[in-house]
């Protein structure tokens, strides 16, 4: 049942610690993406210190959907399309088709966020800027060592991101005393922001980034169920320290009374709470989100496809280079396509209780997870996420519908 290779065979506890750690942070970074930064800051706005609340909700139904997905994946050994296939053959082909194509949609905007970063610091064209990105992004895959080389850029990037919104809430003294009272008494309270938030921290291509990388890492066996719970508990900490760190910066802005600019409401917060160092280290927070979340979907999404090709799982280094420069060339051509964008968001949502009822139907197969025992609470949690989710899918799609019409 377990899967080793190359790299894992050389793995002691030092070097388990580093694949489970650079696990995370893939993950992690994969959810904290261009979108990320908007929509916290955009709901902050909305709901002020009650935003806590929902932030607190979102925090235990990703624990309970990212530790049922990766407990699954790792003491299988399996990746998540083959897993598909084993509970119902064709699929896997299905979820490796929509995660695939979701994932190039989103690396579009992904290349655009990174663009924009490059050109908050250094007033590079656009254009120019998306190029030297994507180039960035490909060196990490022509490494020898790929997997470390994703650790460690994710890893160092996230560090960052994280300092430099902690300095962020210090400067721009949020009402702490009141965010923690409406993280237990909110004032105002909505579902589908809720949902949305899970939607962009696990769902679609998100949640598998970190699995899949520990297989690559060969941490995979009821051997390692620890390592594997561990892993994938820190990836959402860590994505939720920052959600956290940046609720609390952007609160410190608009509890002033400052109106965020729709247009850029994360970078007008930065530059309204220290100036045009804020707005230069706005402009670091996006290139690293965005590039990180490059790396993550485009490991993550030709991760999908390895099963089903030699070619690919023999050359998936080239084949993720292949996929940044698609996603790079179609943002230099033709942008940003708006409707692309909202569709593959909508998309991210929908696949979720689709990728996560698949994965709780597998934990109760010997032949996927052998003698392993899933925890009820475990799996009753994950229930109620699949629940959950499938109704934000439905208003997704009433939401697609009305795109078209």
């Amino acid at each position: 049942m377990t899967t080793r290779n190359a790299e894992s065979k050389t793995t002691g506890k030092k070097a388990t610690f580093s694949i489970i750690m650079g696990a995370a942070f893939i993950m992690a970074t994969s959810a904290i993406g261009p979108g990320f930064l908007t929509q916290t800051a955009v709901f902050t706005e909305q709901f002020r210190a009650s935003f806590a609340f929902v932030i607190l909700l979102s925090i235990l139904i990703d624990i309970a959907a990212q530790m049922n997905v990766w407990r699954v994946i790792g003491i299988s050994g399996m990746r998540g399309q083959d897993i598909a296939n084993k509970v119902f053959p064709g699929l896997g082909y299905f979820v490796a088709a929509c995660v695939s194509l979701g994932g190039l949609a989103f690396n579009i905007g992904n290349i655009g966020g990174a663009a924009l970063g490059v050109n908050v610091l250094f007033g590079v064209n656009v254009k120019v800027a998306a190029v030297i990105s994507a180039v960035i992004a490909i060196i990490i895959f022509l490494s020898k060592q790929i997997g470390a080389a994703m650790d460690k850029f994710a890893k160092f990037l996230g560090v960052i991101m994280i300092g430099l919104v902690l300095f962020m809430a210090i400067k721009t003294q949020p009402p702490v005393g009141e965010a923690v009272i409406r993280t237990f008494v909110p004032e105002t309270f909505s579902f589908m922001t809720l949902l949305t938030l899970v939607g962009g921290t696990v769902g679609g291509y998100i949640t598998f980034a970190g699995g899949h990388r520990l297989i690559d890492g060969g941490i995979t066996g009821i051997e390692n169920i620890k390592n594997i719970t561990k892993g994938s508990v820190n990836g959402i900490i860590i994505a939720s320290v920052m959600r956290i760190l940046l609720f609390l910066a952007i609160l410190g802005v608009v509890s002033t009374g400052f109106k965020l600019d729709p247009a850029n409401p994360p970078a007008s917060a930065f530059r309204q709470g220290a100036g045009i160092i804020g707005y230069k280290f706005f402009g670091v927070v996006l290139w690293s989100a965005a590039i990180t979340s490059v790396v993550g979907a485009a490991y993550t999404s030709v991760s999908f496809l390895r099963s089903f090709s030699k070619n690919i799982n023999d050359h998936y280094n080239y084949w993720i280079i292949a996929f940044i420069v698609l996603s790079t060339g179609i943002f230099v051509t033709i942008g940003q396509p708006v409707n692309l964008l909202i569709v593959a968001g909508s998309l991210n949502g929908l696949i979720l209780p689709v990728t996560l009822g698949t994965m709780l139907l597998a934990s109760g197969r010997k032949n996927i997870i052998g003698e392993y025992k899933h925890p009820k609470w475990l799996l009753w949690s994950g229930i109620i996420v699949v629940v959950l989710t499938t109704y934000a899918g439905y208003k997704s799609l009433l939401g697609i519908a009305k795109l078209f019409q």
